[in-house]
């Protein structure tokens, strides 16, 4: 007979799937892992000191292909991943300042699950969709860590093995002292600007398909230009970075991307709830030059 557990804490439209009625559930213990590892063995190292800790996890991996040291990218994908996954231990690894004092945290959440990963402001994006944190603690216990430690890989012998622990049942407590939540670093993620005829915005992630993810909602492009339906025309406009000048891109408000013509640029709501913009059947990001942080403007077109 399959356990039920109640039904999920409710959050903000477009957090993710949350039902309204109990769902089974497996008893076996679920963790995320997201790095910016890429292709090498460094990611399946981990998820094998994790196994080996807690044999029956059930291990899900959202990303290993972050770009290399971009904490903010890698905070935004957890953010989109996490309301979607089922309450448990998430891992995230981008750790620019492994070795150094920075701390390794364990933050429980108000859904009920732990997030692991360091004091970089990786985890609180993702903490503050999920309830909020409601308890910190520092990875201090040497017993709960491989027994040899190197100072550049603590995803291995720090992070995987707390885990691991974690998720075979251990209590939060054991892993080490608890931190004030208000000390913990925060990392301010782009937020758009709406001014009279335009929206201020940027970009905060490059799919692997070169689609833009901006800052903002429909909702918010809506307050700046009024109402948008599908085939307005916008203009979207990439500000200066680096050297390069601004660029100019009509484009038109589409609910798919076989609204425009493949090759055409269109402006669209992403599975997300948040605002896009992608060349269909083609690489935006590559055919521009553009990159996370770019900042964007975009006005009604004549």
């Amino acid at each position: 007979m399959p356990i039920l557990l109640p039904a999920p804490l409710q959050f903000e439209s477009g957090s993710g799937y949350h039902p309204t009625m109990a769902q089974p559930w497996s008893p076996r213990p679920v963790i995320t892992f997201l790095t910016d590892f890429g292709p090498d063995a460094a990611a399946a190292i981990c998820r094998g000191v994790m196994l080996d800790v807690a044999r029956d996890a059930q291990i899900i991996d959202i990303s290993h292909s972050v770009r290399k040291f971009a904490v903010r990218e890698a905070a935004v994908l957890l953010r989109w991943a996490l309301p979607w996954m089922p309450v448990g231990i998430h891992l995230a690894i981008v750790d620019p300042g492994v070795g150094t004092e920075r701390k390794p945290l364990a933050l429980r959440v108000g859904r009920g699950d732990i997030l692991l990963g360091p004091d970089n402001g990786i985890l609180m994006p993702a903490a503050d969709r999920l309830g909020g944190v409601a308890e910190a603690r520092l990875l201090a216990n040497r017993e709960l860590m491989l027994p040899a430690m190197s100072h550049t890989f603590h995803g291995r012998d720090v992070f995987a093995p707390m885990a691991g622990h974690l998720a075979a049942g251990l209590p939060l407590s054991s892993v080490g002292p608890e931190q004030n939540p208000l000390s913990i670093v925060q990392l301010r993620l782009p937020e758009p600007t709406i001014e009279p005829g335009a929206l201020e915005t940027s970009v905060t992630y490059v799919d692997s398909f070169g689609n833009l993810r901006l800052a903002g909602s429909r909702a918010d492009l809506v307050r700046a230009i009024g109402t948008v339906e599908t085939g307005r025309p916008l203009t979207i406009s990439f500000l200066p970075a680096d050297g390069r000048a601004d660029i100019n891109e009509r484009t038109v408000w589409a609910s798919t991307f076989a609204e425009v013509t493949p090759g055409g640029v269109l402006l669209y709501e992403d599975s997300f709830g948040g605002l896009a913009c992608a060349v269909n059947q083609g690489d935006m990001a590559a055919r521009l030059g553009l990159a996370s942080e770019d900042r964007v403007r975009i006005v009604a077109a004549s």
